[in-house]
């Protein structure tokens, strides 16, 4: 354990195992390719044989020299085989002249060698040694083929290939090729079970000599833990015995390591930093600590650089004031160390003497509680409070203040594009631009993120609006430039004056973030002046209330189900009900909400896509339910509303397929219903959407038809079932002949067109009978039928058939 090991004295019996598995590997590989050798030669061997035959039969019959050539190139194959076979059975084998002899036979001269080695050592093993006794007499009968191919030759030659006589050959020809064919079978069914059994055998050999391997390599590896563990163990108590005796000491106390980065810190010198050893381990000086001559301010990192290279034997300084990460200082002395092992510099130990604990304590605990660490601006809390104050000392007679928000465009490209640094140096910027134009009594601070607050005291609202116009331009001149890279900058600035002295602080921070965001929405790089008058202003409080009201209801489930049946003219709706499922809302005291109170804003702020996503999943439940109890009218077809917004939502279609498989729904059952306007709005991605839906078995209505100008235009391209005529046009068509016309129009293109059309609006009987005489599929309206409740136990009427109904 105190001799210092060799890197050759650890790894050796790994080395050891490395080369043996390796040598096996290796051997098991060259017999196994072997054995492939000859399997493949065996094909060339049973191809020469069967071609020497076949050409041989046909030159008896017809005496053409070229069939006499390729019997002859034929017939070299299996006697280059017999060739090296008997080389290498010589008292004294020629294993050139085998090797010569297999390559003849068609064999591939990178694969002969070990043809000749698998055969010289063995041949007389079980398996091998029957395919070659297979193989002598394969040969015998080949010479035979070879002594008749000479006969018929030289009888040809004479001229007495007589019909007898050639009959005779053909004859002796197809005795050799019977009794050739079993022996090259036989030849092959011994070289596979050879191979088989040589490659069980290698396998085995392997996996013995594996597990041997394994338990070498467990023996030395427990061999080595143990020597690890010990010498851990005693290091470990001796560093243990180290930490017990610096962590008693009151001074603070810095190891590092020979390159300057910390190793170590006791609790002193955790308390005095600010920051924990675990954190800061492997982190150099230079990021913990500055220090600088208390008397001349001169900076003293030199001389702790000094002490950390060795090039300082020993160092004691006067007072000195220490900078800490977050900007605070404290007075210190300092001394040090050098740490040398085997001559060369190791590290060193610095310690330092708080000489102002308590106080700069007490000072750096209040500063953190009320700043912001990155820009050192005020924070959150302590802007509101101060606002709060600013707030409360409102006089009838004075300016009253003024606040703004301010919000920076785009500032996540910078975050993305160049990391989160690029955005902290930027909004140092920020922060250093804005207090330039600013006056000394105003406040700033930085409220999170990217956004900035600032109070404007004592200070009318012209004056205010001329003080955010200077930051906004101001924003929008500075020059952000990041390794080599220039970024513009603008922000929108949300501008409020409050004379008020009965404003409170949350309608103050509100107004301020309304106007922040219109300026926004209206588009960026703008000072938006709150005015209380504005009906825009006042409908967009009434838009975000609708949004915190919203999200709660989605939190506590308070959306519920309405089901409105649609009648079928004609026998469309004889096989079960046809309903859509319309959407409303429990308010907080249980009363009901239609949908126009709060899909706007929903749509507004991008909650209808998790809003639609609820909508199908109770759905689909609903229906699963009502399939598997007994109730009065089972539902035959199921509309469900999806937004605009849900077109771009690239995981809907993956959460439909889930949901159809949780609740066991047949895809044909559902009917997505979109909006006209919403389909025209991105053609694209509402083909795109509809295709994966209709690939799923889902239909598609096109709601509100005839209200965009252009209906006919798209509609040969958006891939709908339905066509929803819009209401307008139904609910007066017996007044306004153009109305009807109208649906007749639409009526007449969806039949056209090979599309069913849906007219809603039919609060009359006589409006579904002018209706049906159109010739109108399906009618919805009062005249049906009213919204109810959808439930598991929601009576239908289902059915309706109105093809035969007459107006009283």
């Amino acid at each position: 354990m105190r001799r210092a090991p060799s890197l050759l004295g650890l790894i050796w019996p790994f080395i050891v195992v490395v080369l043996i598995q390796t040598a096996i590997a290796g051997f098991s590989i060259y017999t196994l390719s072997a054995v492939r050798a000859y399997v493949g030669g065996e094909s060339h061997w049973s191809k020469g044989q069967k071609n020497a035959i076949h050409f041989l039969g046909l030159y008896a019959e017809t005496r053409n020299d070229s069939y006499f050539q390729a019997y002859q190139e034929a017939l070299a194959v299996p006697l280059a085989d017999r060739q090296g076979r008997l080389a290498l059975e010589l008292p004294e084998p020629d294993f050139e002249a085998a090797k010569r002899a297999f390559v003849a036979g068609g064999n591939h001269p990178d694969d002969v060698g070990g043809m000749v080695w698998l055969l010289h050592h063995f041949g007389e093993v079980s398996y091998l040694r029957e395919a070659v006794r297979h193989w002598k007499a394969g040969d015998e009968i080949i010479l035979e083929l070879e002594r008749l191919g000479n006969e018929i030759r030289a009888t040809v030659a004479r001229g007495g290939a007589t019909p007898a006589a050639i009959a005779a050959w053909k004859t002796e020809i197809f005795r050799l090729n019977r009794q050739l064919a079993p022996l090259a079978e036989a030849f092959s069914a011994s070289l596979g079970e050879g191979s088989r059994f040589i490659k069980n055998l290698l396998i085995a050999a392997n996996v013995v000599t594996a597990a041997l391997l394994i338990l070498l390599a467990f023996w030395r590896t427990d061999k080595l833990l143990s020597q690890r563990q010990a010498a851990e163990r005693a290091l470990n108590a001796e560093r243990e015995r180290a930490r017990i005796t610096l962590a008693s000491i009151g001074q603070a106390v810095i190891c590092t390591n020979n390159c300057g980065l910390v190793d170590y810190m006791n609790a002193a010198a955790e308390r005095l930093i600010g920051r924990r050893s675990a954190e800061v381990a492997g982190a150099p000086l230079s990021l913990l600590f500055g220090i600088a001559d208390e008397a001349t301010g001169k900076d003293c990192m030199a001389l702790v650089d000094g002490i950390v290279s060795g090039r300082a034997a020993e160092t004691d300084s006067g007072p000195c004031r220490l900078r800490r990460p977050d900007g605070t200082s404290v007075t210190v002395s300092l001394a040090g160390r050098p740490l040398q092992v085997d001559g060369r510099p190791a590290g060193a130990v610095i310690v330092f003497h708080d000489m102002t604990r308590e106080r700069e304590f007490i000072d750096r605990l209040s500063w953190q509680a009320s700043h912001d660490s990155l820009t050192d601006l005020s924070n959150r809390r302590d802007f509101e409070t101060r606002l709060e104050n600013e707030l409360g000392r409102l006089a009838p007679e004075g300016y009253g203040h003024s606040l703004i928000y301010l919000d920076l465009d785009q500032f996540k490209v910078v975050n993305d594009t160049c990391g989160h640094a690029a955005g902290d140096e930027l909004l140092r910027e920020i922060s250093a631009c804005l207090r330039r134009h600013i006056r000394a009594s105003d406040i700033l601070a930085r409220l999170g993120g990217d956004e900035f607050g600032i109070v404007l005291v004592d200070c009318g609202p012209d004056e205010a609006q001329a003080i955010a116009e200077r930051l906004r331009r101001g924003v929008e001149e500075l020059d952000f430039l990041w390794n080599g890279r220039r970024f513009s900058t603008s922000a929108s600035i949300g501008l409020v004056h409050v004379a008020d002295p009965g404003t409170s602080l949350e309608e103050t921070l509100r107004s301020a973030d309304i106007a922040c965001y219109m300026a926004k929405e209206k588009g960026r790089n703008r000072v938006q002046v709150h005015r209380p008058s504005d009906t825009e202003v006042q409908a967009r409080f009434g838009e975000m209330d609708w949004v915190r009201r919203l999200r709660a209801a989605l939190e506590e489930d308070r959306f519920c189900l309405f089901a409105q049946e649609i009648a079928a003219v004609g026998a469309y709706g004889r096989d079960g009900a046809h309903i859509e499922v319309l959407l409303r809302l429990r308010d907080e005291e249980g009363r009901l909400v239609p949908p126009n109170s709060f899909i706007p804003a929903a749509e507004r702020y991008g909650l209808m896509p998790q809003i639609d996503r609820w909508v199908v999943r109770r759905t689909f439940a609903t229906l699963a339910e009502r399939a598997g109890q007994l109730v009065s009218m089972q539902v035959a077809a199921c509309a469900i509303n999806l937004s605009g917004a849900t077109f771009n939502d690239e995981s809907f279609v993956g959460f439909v397929r889930d949901e159809f498989t949780a609740h066991g729904i047949a895809p044909d059952l559902i009917c997505f219903e979109i909006t006209e306007t919403a389909a025209i709005a991105d053609m694209a991605s509402a083909i795109r959407f509809m295709d994966a839906l209709r690939g799923l078995g889902c239909r598609f209505a096109l709601d509100d038809f005839g209200a965009g100008m252009s209906s006919f235009a798209y509609l040969k391209h958006l891939p709908v079932d339905y066509l929803k005529i819009d209401g307008g046009f139904v609910k007066d068509m017996l007044d306004d002949p153009i109305d009807r016309a109208m649906v007749q129009m639409i009526s007449h293109i969806g039949k056209v067109m090979g599309k069913r059309t849906i007219a809603e609006f039919a609060e009359t009987d006589a409006i579904v009978e002018a209706l049906r005489d159109i010739g109108v599929d399906f009618v919805q309206g009062y005249a049906i039928a009213r919204p109810i409740p959808f439930d598991a136990a929601t009576v239908l009427k289902g059915g309706h058939d109105i093809s035969r109904r007459r107006v009283a």
